[in-house]
């Protein structure tokens, strides 16, 4: 029995491919379909996108981005939250905000899905840790939990909602409860 190879295809192939909605990563050569996102990631991923912009974008401290594509150290992921600070955010010519983000950000946020596999979420974490970003968080809204994981690879779990949720050093400005968080599905 003749087999045919399937082509498989190379990073800089892929991002010429057109963009799909839910957004489509490449991570070890895969491609792989993101879930579409329900009201509990909604609505967290926007309201934490609005509350950081609200500290962080006026004293340019730092920005936050949903669903943006980052491509670095092989892959292209989109992460649900990607910051970076405003010294690191791409640029064009003209000075405004660069199209193509190659760069891994300073803290990746990711909101786990109903049916989403946690392990891939997790390793998109470890590999913008890897590649220099200082923190990432795994938001959990059906168990109101959330996996801090840190540069240094400890990873500390916050559950209580008096808990107060570590962040990078560069955003201490901003303060979220584990309350916090959560009090946005009630809203």
């Amino acid at each position: 029995m003749l087999q045919t190879p399937i082509k498989t295809l190379t990073l800089d192939e892929f991002l010429k491919l057109p963009e799909t909605k839910p957004a489509r990563e490449f991570i070890n050569g895969e491609i792989i379909q993101k879930h579409k996102p329900q009201g509990k990631h909604s609505t967290v991923q926007s309201d934490f996108v609005s509350a950081a912009n609200t500290v962080l974008k006026p004293q340019r401290i730092a920005r936050a981005y949903s669903e943006l594509r980052c491509t670095f150290g092989g892959r292209s992921i989109v992460p649900d939250i990607a910051v970076f600070t405003w010294k690191r955010i791409p640029r064009d010519e003209n000075g405004e905000v660069a199209n193509t983000f190659a760069i891994p950000p300073d803290w990746t946020i990711e909101i786990l899905s109903p049916e989403q596999s946690q392990t891939k979420v997790v390793r998109n974490i470890l590999h913008c840790l890897s590649h220099g970003t200082q923190m990432g968080w795994l938001i959990d809204p059906a168990e109101k939990l959330v996996f801090v994981y840190f540069n240094d690879q400890r990873i500390l779990l916050f559950e209580l909602e008096t808990d107060s949720l570590p962040v990078p050093s560069f955003a201490e400005s901003f303060n979220l409860t584990v309350g916090q968080l959560f009090g946005w599905l009630n809203e």
